[in-house]
């Protein structure tokens, strides 16, 4: 009886191990524009966006050429079908840019950013987000 469960506690380990490491790849953009997520401002550049360990819905934003990084909450989006690229989705309103969406080429799943206090205001005074997707690619 040790022998199946040493079997199934190794089985489980092995089965778990590319799982822990596909949600430790983040998400590499070049964004051309300043953007907000939440409450809080980025400047443009190149930034990278990674599920913080151990950290259910926590997203790191790491600006690159800053070498600094904010931690933010996120929540679990869906669509139907998997995606067909790694890209991150901004709401456009009033001339601003808002982070709205992270997706990974080949999941159904993606990360959604919760609106800020201005897109809110902007949503209230009845202006339309436009959708701008800006391609990305996986990164480690």
């Amino acid at each position: 009886m040790k022998n199946f469960r040493f079997v199934l506690f190794v089985l489980a380990a092995i089965l778990l191990v590319p799982a822990a490491q596909a949600q430790q790849k983040g998400v590499k953009a070049d964004v051309p524009f300043d953007f907000v997520v939440g409450d809080r401002a980025y400047p443009a550049g190149e930034y990278i966006l990674k599920a913080a360990p151990n950290a259910n819905g926590i997203m790191r934003i790491e600006n690159v050429q800053e070498v600094s990084a904010v931690f933010v909450p996120s929540n679990s989006c869906a669509e139907g079908v998997p995606s067909k690229e790694t890209k991150l989705v901004f709401h456009r309103m009033a001339g601003r840019y808002f982070l709205y969406q992270v997706w990974t080429a080949g999941n159904v799943t993606g990360r959604e950013f919760p609106k800020g206090r201005v897109e809110v205001e902007l949503a209230q005074n009845h202006e339309q987000p436009e959708l701008v997707i800006l391609a990305a690619a996986i990164s480690r």
